[in-house]
Order: structure tokens, then sequence, then C-alpha cells
């Protein structure tokens, strides 16, 4: 008994090396000064648990895994209590496995096989290479990355590499509740000018469940890092994780419309490139985006943008530019492509070791839409912070960012973090 007991004393301090684990506790209120045509709460609270973990199995395999536990008072939380590892639904789930994977690493080789986040951008504001990373966009300006299924292979050797990725299943962003402030007949039909919504009825209006494509997707990106420069090429072949949006009528029990999504396949081929210089860092990424579904338009999209670092300032300040080749969808819910023909700005000032400022904007180029959000972060000790923002939304009603006119807001947050 005595030998079992000495070991693991030994082992002890080779399992704190190997074992690491960190994690948060967040309450935030969201209040609006206005209500919206399809909801008239002005508050929203809401409440997450996150648990993270990593452990080093072996010097050259190792498994990350996290937990994500919800609620929230306006029922864009599942009231189930079960243990959801897709994210697939249109609800966020009250507990989520957000992550889990594996990944071996041997030489110029390395592999990862599991739930895992695939990110290919390189810009900051707009990334149209990311394909395979679906967003949670139940409030449309305050979103976060959803992670895949997948399983993805690096190879690296020198200033090279080649990284390659198969999905199994498809994992598509979450949209606007159909009946909440950011959904509603303006929030998830169409772009803005391009898709009036003008029904001559009235309909009583339902969100049907979304239909998921079955199949899978894969893609390959090229990355070259060379003498003041990086550059990398990619091809993406699956579905389009943003949805069009179609309707069924039904006349009984009443002239009732439901509106579903549908993900229309996709295939894209694009490139990116940073190049820094004594002023600031240029940065430029775009891609094509072609479709086989009738509905679906074909079209390039870019954005463009200098990053400099002054001290404790950093700004980031482009444009956003989309030339379609095929116009034929009507209805959809596209926030990249709302994004585009605007510009783009970021500021961000580290006041102390303790105090973050920071400023996103998004103005169209017409005139018709304007998105400022501004946040102060300030932390109290090593486990408290709060974090106070406001987001002003203004613009025409048939443009992207205009029709949340709204819903402009502001926000406070208490973190514990662990």
């Amino acid at each position: 008994m005595r030998r079992w007991v000495l070991a693991g004393l030994c082992c002890a301090p080779l399992w704190a090396q190997s074992f690491t684990q960190r994690g948060f506790i967040e309450t935030r209120g969201t209040f609006f000064p206005q209500t919206a045509p399809s909801d008239s709460g002005r508050a929203i609270g809401d409440i997450l648990l996150r648990y993270e973990m990593g452990w080093k199995l072996t010097p050259w395999l190792r498994f990350d895994g996290a937990i994500d536990g919800r609620t929230d008072t306006h029922r864009q939380t599942e009231r189930q209590w079960r243990i959801d590892w897709q994210d697939r639904g249109m609800l966020r789930p009250a507990v989520s496995l957000r992550r889990f994977s594996l990944t071996a690493n041997r030489g110029k080789w390395t592999a990862e096989a599991g739930k895992q986040f695939i990110r290919w951008g390189k810009a900051d504001i707009l990334n149209p290479l990311d394909r395979f990373a679906p967003r949670d966009f139940l409030n449309v300006v305050d979103t976060e990355y959803l992670a895949v299924m997948a399983g993805r292979v690096t190879w690296e050797s020198g200033g090279d590499s080649v990284d390659v990725v198969w999905q199994p299943r498809f994992t598509p962003s979450r949209s606007p509740l159909l009946l909440q402030r950011w959904g509603g007949a303006g929030g998830v039909l169409g772009q803005g000018p391009e898709a009036p919504v003008d029904f001559p009825v009235e309909f009583a209006l339902r969100q049907g469940r979304a239909t998921l494509p079955a199949g899978q997707q894969w893609g390959v990106r090229w990355n070259h890092v060379g003498r003041g420069y990086e550059a990398s090429g990619v091809y993406y072949q699956g579905h389009n994780h943003l949805p069009l949006i179609d309707g069924r009528i039904s006349t009984f029990p009443d002239l009732r419309l439901e509106l579903f999504n549908y993900f229309a396949q996709l295939r894209m081929a694009g490139g990116a490139v940073a190049a820094p210089n004594r002023w600031f860092t240029l940065k430029a990424e775009g891609g094509y985006f072609f479709s086989s579904t009738p509905a679906a338009d074909n079209y390039f999209q870019y954005v463009v943008q200098a990053e400099r670092q002054s001290g404790e300032w950093t700004f980031v300040g482009g444009y956003a530019g989309e030339y379609v080749t095929a116009r034929r969808n009507l209805f959809d819910f596209a926030p990249d492509r709302g994004l585009t023909r605007s510009f783009l700005g970021r500021a961000s000032l580290q006041l102390n070791p303790r105090d973050t400022v920071a400023v996103d904007a998004a103005l169209r180029q017409n005139g018709e839409g304007v998105w400022i959000r501004g946040e102060f972060t300030h932390s109290f000790n090593d486990h408290w912070s709060v974090r106070a923002g406001g987001t002003f939304i203004r613009g025409e009603s048939t443009d992207f960012l205009g029709q949340f006119r709204r819903n402009s807001h502001v926000s406070v947050a208490f973190r514990y973090s662990f």
C-alpha cells in the first residue's frame, strides 16, 4: 500500500505539468431603450459557465476539451437539460460540449480529430475565407464562433504549410429567432434594397425547423511565409453555413406562413496576403463563391485593411466589397454580405494593465447604415472583471444594418475567472 501512495506522490508533479484547466462564470445584462415590432422586451439576462481543460497524454498526443452551461431570460437557450455535442439546433444548448479533440504531432505533421475551431482568415473584422467557422448570430452584432466536427492534417516545412480539413457532418451558423428583435420580417429576410419584403396580405408567421444538408465538406489551404510577407491560397467545397430562406403557406387552422432555413451547396476559391512595412501592416483577403443551388448567388467578396500599432494603441481600418456575377437569391440571412460595400474600423487602447477600451464600427458606403460598438473592460484582480459597452445602430429600413436600428443597446457583464 505504501508503494502505491509513494508512486502517486511521485507522479503528482508530472500530472500537474501535463494537465491544465481554467474557466469562468459570467453574468450579463443587456438593455434596449426601444422595443421592436416583434419583441416588446427591453432587458435580457444571460449567465454562462465555461470550463476548459488540456491534457498532454504523451509528448506527441494532447487532448483539449471545453464545456458550456448557460441560461437566459429571453428563451434563446434551450430549457431542456441535455448534453449537446453538435451545435445544430436553432437555440443555444443549455449544456454544450464546446470542444473535444485529440491532437497528434510528429515531425512536420500535425493531425487533429474531433470538435475543434478552424480559422483560415487573416483579416480582423470580415473573413471571407472562414468556411469552417460558423457563428452564433442570435444577437447579430454580438457573436461567437462555433466549433465543428472535423479531421485536420497539417504539414509544415520551412516557410510553407499545407492544411487539409474534412468535415463529415455539417454545422450551420445559428440565425436570429424569427419572433425576437434580431429576427422578424426585416431581420431574416434579405440583405437590404435588393430584397424588399412586402407581403400583400397578412400572415401569421411561424419559424419552421431548418433543413440541414447531408454529405461532407472539405477544404485545403496552402500558406507561405516569405521575406516581408505572408500569403495563402484556399479551396473549399461543401455548403454555406449561412442560410437561404424559404417558406410554406398553410390555410388551416389559419392563414400561416412558415419560414425555414436551408443551405446552399458552395464552392469557394480564394486567397489572402499580409505585408508589414514601417508604417502599417497591409492585409487583403478575398474569395469567389459559386453554387449549383438554383436560388444561390455567385459572387466575389473581398476585404482590404491596414493595421497599425502605436504604443498602447491599435488601429485597423479598411473596406469590404462584393461583386455579384449571378444574382438569383431573394431571401437569405448573410451578415458577411451585409457588411460588404462598407468601411470597417477598429481601435483599442490598453490604458493600463487592468483597463482596456475598444471601438468597432461599420459605415455603409451609401450612408444608409451605421454600426458602432464601444467596450470598456476593467480587471479588479486575477479573478474578477467587469465589461461595460454600448452599441449604436442607425440607417434605412432597407439596409442590412439599418433594419436593426431599434436594437441599439447597452450591456454590462461581470466575470469570475478560475
